[in-house]
Protein backbone atom coordinates (compact mmCIF):
# COMPACT_ATOMS: atom_id res chain seq x y z
CA UNK A 1 0.00 0.00 0.00
CA UNK A 2 1.34 3.46 -0.90
CA UNK A 3 -0.13 5.06 2.25
CA UNK A 4 0.06 2.76 5.28
CA UNK A 5 -2.78 3.08 7.78
CA UNK A 6 -1.83 5.00 10.91
CA UNK A 7 -2.33 2.98 14.10
CA UNK A 8 -2.12 3.86 17.78
CA UNK A 9 -1.70 1.05 20.29
CA UNK A 10 -2.96 1.82 23.79
CA UNK A 11 -1.35 -0.61 26.21
CA UNK A 12 1.48 -1.54 23.85
CA UNK A 13 3.42 -3.64 26.37
CA UNK A 14 0.45 -5.82 27.41
CA UNK A 15 -0.68 -9.05 25.78
CA UNK A 16 -3.14 -7.32 23.41
CA UNK A 17 -0.58 -4.69 22.45
CA UNK A 18 2.07 -7.33 21.82
CA UNK A 19 -0.27 -9.29 19.55
CA UNK A 20 -1.24 -6.17 17.62
CA UNK A 21 2.38 -5.16 17.10
CA UNK A 22 3.23 -8.68 15.92
CA UNK A 23 0.63 -8.30 13.18
CA UNK A 24 1.84 -4.80 12.29
CA UNK A 25 5.43 -6.12 11.97
CA UNK A 26 4.21 -8.60 9.38
CA UNK A 27 2.63 -5.87 7.24
CA UNK A 28 4.81 -2.75 7.21
CA UNK A 29 3.35 -1.82 3.83
CA UNK A 30 -0.17 -1.70 5.31
CA UNK A 31 0.27 -0.24 8.80
CA UNK A 32 2.40 2.42 10.45
CA UNK A 33 2.60 2.89 14.21
CA UNK A 34 1.80 6.52 15.00
CA UNK A 35 1.23 6.26 18.76
CA UNK A 36 2.32 3.94 21.56
CA UNK A 37 1.39 3.93 25.22
CA UNK A 38 2.48 1.97 28.27
CA UNK A 39 2.30 3.01 31.89
CA UNK A 40 5.28 1.66 33.82
CA UNK A 41 7.04 -0.82 31.52
CA UNK A 42 9.88 1.58 30.75
CA UNK A 43 12.37 -0.80 29.14
CA UNK A 44 9.76 -2.56 27.02
CA UNK A 45 8.30 0.75 25.86
CA UNK A 46 11.73 2.17 25.05
CA UNK A 47 12.45 -0.86 22.88
CA UNK A 48 9.17 -0.45 21.00
CA UNK A 49 9.77 3.26 20.49
CA UNK A 50 13.18 2.49 19.03
CA UNK A 51 11.70 -0.15 16.71
CA UNK A 52 8.58 1.64 15.44
CA UNK A 53 9.56 5.36 15.67
CA UNK A 54 6.08 6.60 16.60
CA UNK A 55 5.04 10.25 16.39
CA UNK A 56 3.66 10.34 19.94
CA UNK A 57 4.39 8.29 23.08
CA UNK A 58 2.51 8.25 26.40
CA UNK A 59 3.54 6.76 29.73
CA UNK A 60 3.70 7.55 33.43
CA UNK A 61 5.62 10.78 34.17
CA UNK A 62 8.41 8.96 35.97
CA UNK A 63 8.89 6.63 33.00
CA UNK A 64 9.12 9.46 30.51
CA UNK A 65 11.58 11.30 32.74
CA UNK A 66 14.04 8.47 32.19
CA UNK A 67 13.69 8.31 28.42
CA UNK A 68 16.79 9.28 26.44
CA UNK A 69 16.72 12.57 24.58
CA UNK A 70 16.94 12.63 20.81
CA UNK A 71 20.60 13.62 21.11
CA UNK A 72 21.27 10.54 23.25
CA UNK A 73 19.54 8.01 21.04
CA UNK A 74 15.90 8.83 21.68
CA UNK A 75 13.25 8.66 18.96
CA UNK A 76 13.68 11.55 16.53
CA UNK A 77 10.69 13.85 16.38
CA UNK A 78 8.53 11.95 18.86
CA UNK A 79 6.24 13.88 21.22
CA UNK A 80 6.23 12.48 24.76
CA UNK A 81 3.06 12.94 26.83
CA UNK A 82 2.04 11.73 30.27
CA UNK A 83 -1.20 11.00 32.06
CA UNK A 84 -4.71 10.94 30.62
CA UNK A 85 -3.88 13.84 28.32
CA UNK A 86 -1.12 11.78 26.73
CA UNK A 87 -3.44 8.85 26.11
CA UNK A 88 -6.01 11.18 24.58
CA UNK A 89 -3.34 12.64 22.29
CA UNK A 90 -2.46 9.19 21.03
CA UNK A 91 -6.10 8.18 20.58
CA UNK A 92 -7.12 11.32 18.68
CA UNK A 93 -3.94 12.06 16.70
CA UNK A 94 -4.85 13.31 13.20
CA UNK A 95 -2.57 10.76 11.50
CA UNK A 96 -4.27 7.86 13.28
CA UNK A 97 -7.03 5.92 11.53
CA UNK A 98 -7.18 2.88 13.85
CA UNK A 99 -6.81 2.70 17.62
CA UNK A 100 -6.11 -0.62 19.35
CA UNK A 101 -7.63 -0.31 22.84
CA UNK A 102 -5.75 -2.69 25.11
CA UNK A 103 -5.61 -0.84 28.45
CA UNK A 104 -7.28 -2.79 31.26
CA UNK A 105 -9.59 -1.21 33.80
CA UNK A 106 -11.11 2.24 33.98
CA UNK A 107 -7.75 3.84 33.10
CA UNK A 108 -8.38 3.42 29.39
CA UNK A 109 -11.96 4.69 29.21
CA UNK A 110 -11.28 8.38 28.60
CA UNK A 111 -8.86 7.67 25.76
CA UNK A 112 -11.35 5.33 24.08
CA UNK A 113 -14.00 8.04 24.18
CA UNK A 114 -11.45 10.43 22.75
CA UNK A 115 -10.82 8.03 19.86
CA UNK A 116 -14.53 7.50 19.25
CA UNK A 117 -15.34 11.21 19.33
CA UNK A 118 -12.52 11.75 16.83
CA UNK A 119 -14.17 9.32 14.41
CA UNK A 120 -11.51 6.59 14.59
CA UNK A 121 -11.85 2.87 14.00
CA UNK A 122 -11.55 1.60 17.56
CA UNK A 123 -10.54 -2.03 18.08
CA UNK A 124 -12.08 -2.85 21.45
CA UNK A 125 -9.97 -5.62 22.92
CA UNK A 126 -10.50 -4.96 26.63
CA UNK A 127 -13.87 -5.62 28.25
CA UNK A 128 -14.33 -2.56 30.45
CA UNK A 129 -15.54 -0.06 27.80
CA UNK A 130 -18.56 -2.08 26.69
CA UNK A 131 -19.27 -3.41 30.19
CA UNK A 132 -19.06 -0.06 31.98
CA UNK A 133 -20.42 2.34 29.38
CA UNK A 134 -21.29 0.48 26.20
CA UNK A 135 -24.48 2.41 25.49
CA UNK A 136 -22.61 5.72 25.84
CA UNK A 137 -19.91 4.49 23.45
CA UNK A 138 -22.47 3.38 20.89
CA UNK A 139 -24.18 6.75 21.08
CA UNK A 140 -20.85 8.56 20.65
CA UNK A 141 -19.99 6.37 17.65
CA UNK A 142 -23.31 7.15 15.98
CA UNK A 143 -22.71 10.87 16.47
CA UNK A 144 -19.11 10.90 15.18
CA UNK A 145 -19.29 8.13 12.54
CA UNK A 146 -16.60 6.24 14.41
CA UNK A 147 -16.30 2.48 14.10
CA UNK A 148 -16.62 0.21 17.16
CA UNK A 149 -14.87 -2.97 16.07
CA UNK A 150 -15.08 -6.02 18.40
CA UNK A 151 -11.73 -7.73 18.87
CA UNK A 152 -12.46 -9.83 21.94
CA UNK A 153 -12.31 -13.28 20.35
CA UNK A 154 -15.92 -14.31 21.00
CA UNK A 155 -17.46 -11.02 19.87
CA UNK A 156 -15.22 -10.88 16.84
CA UNK A 157 -16.39 -14.41 16.04
CA UNK A 158 -20.03 -13.32 16.24
CA UNK A 159 -19.24 -10.36 14.02
CA UNK A 160 -17.56 -12.57 11.42
CA UNK A 161 -20.66 -14.79 11.28
CA UNK A 162 -22.94 -11.89 10.37
CA UNK A 163 -23.80 -10.84 6.81
CA UNK A 164 -22.24 -7.59 5.58
CA UNK A 165 -25.32 -5.50 6.24
CA UNK A 166 -25.52 -6.47 9.89
CA UNK A 167 -21.77 -6.03 10.30
CA UNK A 168 -22.15 -2.42 9.21
CA UNK A 169 -24.96 -1.90 11.71
CA UNK A 170 -22.86 -3.27 14.58
CA UNK A 171 -19.68 -1.29 13.96
CA UNK A 172 -21.72 1.90 13.53
CA UNK A 173 -23.13 1.45 17.05
CA UNK A 174 -26.63 0.44 15.99
CA UNK A 175 -26.58 -3.24 16.96
CA UNK A 176 -28.51 -6.02 15.25
CA UNK A 177 -31.57 -4.17 14.04
CA UNK A 178 -32.77 -6.88 11.67
CA UNK A 179 -35.72 -5.88 9.52
CA UNK A 180 -36.79 -6.81 5.99
CA UNK A 181 -33.38 -6.09 4.44
CA UNK A 182 -31.41 -8.26 6.89
CA UNK A 183 -31.76 -11.84 8.15
CA UNK A 184 -32.86 -11.83 11.78
CA UNK A 185 -30.54 -13.20 14.46
CA UNK A 186 -32.54 -15.17 17.01
CA UNK A 187 -29.74 -15.85 19.52
CA UNK A 188 -26.00 -16.34 19.95
CA UNK A 189 -23.76 -18.72 21.84
CA UNK A 190 -20.53 -17.70 23.54
CA UNK A 191 -18.16 -20.58 24.15
CA UNK A 192 -15.91 -20.88 27.20
CA UNK A 193 -12.97 -23.17 27.80
CA UNK A 194 -14.04 -23.71 31.41
CA UNK A 195 -10.64 -22.59 32.66
CA UNK A 196 -8.15 -24.59 34.74
CA UNK A 197 -10.73 -25.68 37.35
CA UNK A 198 -13.37 -27.11 35.03
CA UNK A 199 -13.22 -30.52 36.75
CA UNK A 200 -12.22 -29.31 40.24
CA UNK A 201 -14.62 -30.28 43.02
CA UNK A 202 -16.45 -27.42 44.72
CA UNK A 203 -14.84 -28.13 48.09
CA UNK A 204 -11.37 -27.99 46.56
CA UNK A 205 -11.94 -24.54 45.04
CA UNK A 206 -11.45 -23.05 48.51
CA UNK A 207 -7.79 -23.98 48.43
CA UNK A 208 -6.65 -23.39 44.84
CA UNK A 209 -3.65 -21.09 44.51
CA UNK A 210 -3.18 -18.01 42.33
CA UNK A 211 -0.48 -19.92 40.46
CA UNK A 212 -2.95 -22.69 39.63
CA UNK A 213 -5.57 -20.15 38.51
CA UNK A 214 -3.12 -18.68 36.01
CA UNK A 215 -2.56 -22.01 34.23
CA UNK A 216 -5.13 -21.52 31.49
CA UNK A 217 -5.50 -24.69 29.40
CA UNK A 218 -5.73 -23.08 25.95
CA UNK A 219 -5.18 -19.28 25.96
CA UNK A 220 -2.09 -17.25 26.87
CA UNK A 221 -3.38 -14.22 28.77
CA UNK A 222 -2.50 -11.77 31.52
CA UNK A 223 -3.06 -12.55 35.23
CA UNK A 224 -6.34 -10.71 35.71
CA UNK A 225 -8.14 -12.14 32.69
CA UNK A 226 -6.76 -15.61 33.48
CA UNK A 227 -8.37 -15.50 36.93
CA UNK A 228 -11.59 -14.21 35.35
CA UNK A 229 -11.54 -17.22 33.05
CA UNK A 230 -11.08 -19.52 36.05
CA UNK A 231 -14.11 -18.00 37.84
CA UNK A 232 -16.14 -17.72 34.60
CA UNK A 233 -16.46 -13.98 35.27
CA UNK A 234 -14.66 -13.51 31.97
CA UNK A 235 -17.67 -15.07 30.28
CA UNK A 236 -20.02 -13.02 32.45
CA UNK A 237 -18.36 -9.82 31.29
CA UNK A 238 -18.51 -11.06 27.69
CA UNK A 239 -22.21 -11.71 28.17
CA UNK A 240 -22.71 -8.06 29.13
CA UNK A 241 -20.53 -6.97 26.20
CA UNK A 242 -22.52 -9.06 23.74
CA UNK A 243 -25.89 -7.76 24.91
CA UNK A 244 -24.63 -4.17 24.67
CA UNK A 245 -22.70 -4.33 21.40
CA UNK A 246 -25.24 -6.39 19.48
CA UNK A 247 -28.36 -4.95 21.11
CA UNK A 248 -29.62 -8.34 22.33
CA UNK A 249 -31.64 -9.34 25.37
CA UNK A 250 -29.89 -11.43 28.01
CA UNK A 251 -32.20 -14.35 27.18
CA UNK A 252 -30.82 -14.39 23.62
CA UNK A 253 -27.23 -15.09 24.73
CA UNK A 254 -26.17 -18.46 26.07
CA UNK A 255 -22.81 -19.65 27.37
CA UNK A 256 -21.56 -23.16 26.57
CA UNK A 257 -18.40 -24.82 27.85
CA UNK A 258 -16.16 -25.93 24.98
CA UNK A 259 -12.79 -27.11 26.39
CA UNK A 260 -11.04 -27.23 22.99
CA UNK A 261 -11.46 -23.44 22.49
CA UNK A 262 -11.68 -23.95 18.72
CA UNK A 263 -15.26 -22.81 18.05
CA UNK A 264 -15.38 -19.29 19.44
CA UNK A 265 -19.04 -18.33 18.99
CA UNK A 266 -22.19 -19.35 17.13
CA UNK A 267 -24.93 -17.20 15.61
CA UNK A 268 -28.45 -18.62 15.21
CA UNK A 269 -30.77 -17.23 12.55
CA UNK A 270 -34.57 -17.37 12.50
CA UNK A 271 -34.64 -19.85 9.62
CA UNK A 272 -32.96 -22.48 11.83
CA UNK A 273 -29.46 -22.01 10.39
CA UNK A 274 -26.50 -21.51 12.64
CA UNK A 275 -23.04 -20.23 11.69
CA UNK A 276 -19.94 -20.48 13.85
CA UNK A 277 -16.38 -19.15 13.63
CA UNK A 278 -13.36 -21.36 14.29
CA UNK A 279 -9.65 -20.69 14.68
CA UNK A 280 -6.72 -21.59 16.87
CA UNK A 281 -6.93 -19.72 20.21
CA UNK A 282 -4.63 -16.80 19.40
CA UNK A 283 -5.58 -13.11 19.71
CA UNK A 284 -3.69 -12.26 16.54
CA UNK A 285 -6.59 -13.72 14.54
CA UNK A 286 -9.30 -11.25 15.68
CA UNK A 287 -6.81 -8.38 15.87
CA UNK A 288 -5.75 -8.97 12.27
CA UNK A 289 -9.38 -9.06 11.24
CA UNK A 290 -9.99 -5.72 12.95
CA UNK A 291 -6.91 -4.08 11.49
CA UNK A 292 -7.51 -5.21 7.91
CA UNK A 293 -11.33 -5.34 7.66
CA UNK A 294 -12.93 -5.79 5.18
CA UNK A 295 -9.81 -7.44 3.72
CA UNK A 296 -8.31 -10.65 5.08
CA UNK A 297 -4.55 -10.85 5.46
CA UNK A 298 -2.13 -13.30 7.15
CA UNK A 299 -2.16 -13.15 10.96
CA UNK A 300 0.84 -15.38 11.59
CA UNK A 301 -1.43 -18.00 13.16
CA UNK A 302 -1.61 -21.51 11.68
CA UNK A 303 -4.98 -22.70 10.42
CA UNK A 304 -6.92 -25.04 12.69
CA UNK A 305 -6.19 -28.72 12.01
CA UNK A 306 -9.53 -30.50 12.43
CA UNK A 307 -8.04 -33.99 12.31
CA UNK A 308 -5.48 -33.15 14.99
CA UNK A 309 -8.21 -31.55 17.08
CA UNK A 310 -10.07 -34.83 16.97
CA UNK A 311 -13.32 -33.91 18.70
CA UNK A 312 -15.56 -31.11 19.88
CA UNK A 313 -17.05 -31.24 23.38
CA UNK A 314 -19.84 -29.04 24.72
CA UNK A 315 -21.54 -28.84 28.11
CA UNK A 316 -23.55 -26.43 30.20
CA UNK A 317 -21.62 -24.31 32.73
CA UNK A 318 -21.89 -25.28 36.40
CA UNK A 319 -23.15 -22.04 37.91
CA UNK A 320 -23.24 -23.47 41.43
CA UNK A 321 -19.47 -23.96 41.44
CA UNK A 322 -18.91 -20.82 39.37
CA UNK A 323 -21.58 -18.27 40.43
CA UNK A 324 -19.94 -15.28 38.73
CA UNK A 325 -21.74 -16.04 35.48
CA UNK A 326 -25.15 -15.74 37.15
CA UNK A 327 -24.08 -12.54 38.93
CA UNK A 328 -23.40 -11.06 35.48
CA UNK A 329 -26.79 -12.19 34.17
CA UNK A 330 -28.52 -10.53 37.11
CA UNK A 331 -26.60 -7.33 36.48
CA UNK A 332 -27.77 -7.20 32.86
CA UNK A 333 -31.37 -7.29 34.07
CA UNK A 334 -30.65 -4.46 36.53
CA UNK A 335 -28.79 -2.34 33.97
CA UNK A 336 -27.98 1.32 34.71
CA UNK A 337 -24.89 1.55 36.99
CA UNK A 338 -24.87 -2.12 38.07
CA UNK A 339 -22.41 -3.33 35.38
CA UNK A 340 -19.93 -0.65 36.47
CA UNK A 341 -20.13 -1.92 40.05
CA UNK A 342 -19.77 -5.56 38.99
CA UNK A 343 -16.62 -4.77 37.04
CA UNK A 344 -15.06 -2.68 39.82
CA UNK A 345 -15.83 -5.21 42.55
CA UNK A 346 -14.42 -8.01 40.44
CA UNK A 347 -11.17 -6.14 39.84
CA UNK A 348 -10.72 -5.57 43.58
CA UNK A 349 -11.55 -9.20 44.35
CA UNK A 350 -9.18 -10.61 41.72
CA UNK A 351 -6.36 -8.36 42.91
CA UNK A 352 -6.93 -9.55 46.48
CA UNK A 353 -6.88 -13.19 45.36
CA UNK A 354 -3.69 -12.75 43.35
CA UNK A 355 -2.16 -11.14 46.46
CA UNK A 356 -3.25 -14.20 48.48
CA UNK A 357 -5.44 -12.11 50.76
CA UNK A 358 -8.66 -13.99 49.97
CA UNK A 359 -9.55 -17.45 48.71
CA UNK A 360 -10.65 -18.21 45.17
CA UNK A 361 -14.17 -18.96 46.42
CA UNK A 362 -14.32 -15.56 48.15
CA UNK A 363 -14.23 -13.71 44.80
CA UNK A 364 -17.95 -14.09 43.95
CA UNK A 365 -18.91 -13.51 47.60
CA UNK A 366 -17.12 -10.16 47.65
CA UNK A 367 -18.68 -9.12 44.33
CA UNK A 368 -22.18 -10.03 45.51
CA UNK A 369 -21.67 -8.10 48.76
CA UNK A 370 -20.64 -4.97 46.87
CA UNK A 371 -23.61 -5.22 44.51
CA UNK A 372 -26.00 -5.57 47.46
CA UNK A 373 -24.71 -2.31 48.96
CA UNK A 374 -24.98 -0.27 45.78
CA UNK A 375 -27.92 1.98 44.95
CA UNK A 376 -28.44 1.35 41.25
CA UNK A 377 -28.88 4.56 39.26
CA UNK A 378 -28.82 5.78 35.63
CA UNK A 379 -25.50 6.83 34.09
CA UNK A 380 -25.63 9.35 31.27
CA UNK A 381 -22.02 10.49 30.86
CA UNK A 382 -18.47 9.27 31.39
CA UNK A 383 -17.92 11.32 34.56
CA UNK A 384 -20.74 9.45 36.28
CA UNK A 385 -19.30 6.11 35.19
CA UNK A 386 -15.92 6.97 36.69
CA UNK A 387 -17.53 8.19 39.92
CA UNK A 388 -19.55 4.98 40.31
CA UNK A 389 -16.41 2.97 39.60
CA UNK A 390 -14.55 4.87 42.32
CA UNK A 391 -17.34 4.45 44.86
CA UNK A 392 -17.71 0.73 44.12
CA UNK A 393 -13.99 0.17 44.63
CA UNK A 394 -14.17 1.97 47.96
CA UNK A 395 -17.09 -0.23 49.05
CA UNK A 396 -15.21 -3.34 47.91
CA UNK A 397 -12.07 -2.35 49.80
CA UNK A 398 -14.10 -1.68 52.94
CA UNK A 399 -15.78 -5.08 52.76
CA UNK A 400 -12.45 -6.71 52.00
CA UNK A 401 -10.87 -5.14 55.08
CA UNK A 402 -13.66 -6.54 57.25
CA UNK A 403 -13.25 -9.96 55.65
CA UNK A 404 -9.55 -9.96 56.46
CA UNK A 405 -10.18 -8.90 60.07
CA UNK A 406 -12.78 -11.63 60.43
Amino acid sequence: MSNPIGVSVLGATGSIGASALDVIRMHPDRFKVVGLSAWRQADALASLVSEFSPSVVAAAPEVLAGFPSEANGGCAGAAYCSGAGGLNSIASHPDVVTVVAGISGAAGLESIFSAVKSGKRVLIANKEPLVMCGDLLRQAARESNATLFPVDSEHNAIFQCLPDGLQREVIAGRGLKGGPSHPTVSRITLTASGGPFLRTAAADLNNVSPHAALQHPTWSMGPKISVDSATLMNKGLELIEACTLFGLDESQVEVVIHPQSALHSVVYFEDGSLIGQMANPDMRVPITHGLSYPDRIPSGVAALDLVALGRFEFEAPDTERFPCLELARAVISQGRSAPVVLNAANEVAVEAFLGERIRFSDIPSLIEAVLSRHDNAPVTELGQVLEVDKEARAIACNILAKMLIG
